[in-house]
C-alpha cells in the first residue's frame, strides 16, 4: 500500500520550489554588487566624456554646419 499525500500540500510544494529555483536562476543571471554596478557607471560615463570631448561640433552649436 503506497503513501497517502494530501495533492493540495504537494501541489504548493511544487510551486514553492519552482519559485526557488527560478529565484536561484535570477540570482546567478541579474545579481551584482553595488560596487560592481557603480564601477560599471564609471566606466560608462568616462567613455561618453571621451567621446563627447572628441567629438567635431558640440552640441550646444545647433546653427553650425
Amino acid at each position: 500500500m503506497g503513501e497517502v499525500v494530501n495533492l493540495r500540500q504537494a501541489r504548493k510544494q511544487k510551486a514553492r520550489t519552482e519559485k526557488e529555483r527560478l529565484a536561484s536562476e535570477n540570482r546567478a543571471l541579474h545579481g551584482r554588487s553595488k560596487t560592481e554596478r557603480e564601477r560599471d557607471r564609471l566606466t560608462s560615463e568616462n567613455a561618453e566624456k571621451f567621446v563627447a570631448g572628441h567629438r567635431r561640433e558640440k552640441p550646444d552649436d545647433p546653427g553650425k554646419r
